[in-house]
């Protein structure tokens, strides 16, 4: 059996760091990491063969451009795009999200290239 671990403060974790589209581990779930990252700009299409993929917005306002149209979410909504779905996550503003996949999931799905990052441990 693990040890319970402590409360996870999700604003002062995310006063910690200012780079964006950059995930950052704050927790483990089973086989899951919860990661937090802020976007700014356009990031790549790029699709996630094997996961779904969780984004609940903290902050800001986020735009995931999908082939069949787009879903805008504000402060509290989440979306999960669907494994296999392109998508394109857009933030016109500086946008904190939480982001629920299964460790190791990188960042850029079957894209790859410079952008691609392995999340960060965020203690």
């Amino acid at each position: 059996m693990t040890e319970p671990s402590a409360p996870v403060n999700i604003a002062e974790k995310l006063a910690r760091f200012s780079d964006l589209w950059a995930q950052k581990k704050v927790a483990d779930l089973n086989d899951y990491e919860v990661k937090l990252a802020k976007l700014k700009g356009e990031f790549i299409w790029h699709t996630h063969a094997e996961t779904d993929e969780f984004f609940l917005v903290i902050s800001g306002r986020l735009t995931i451009r999908l082939r069949d149209g787009d879903v805008v979410l504000g402060p509290g909504e989440l979306y999960v795009v669907p494994r296999g779905v392109e998508h394109c996550p857009v933030a016109e503003e500086e946008t904190a999200i939480l982001l629920l996949e299964p460790a190791g999931v990188l960042n850029t799905g079957d894209q790859g290239g410079p952008l691609t990052r392995a999340a960060e441990i965020l203690g």
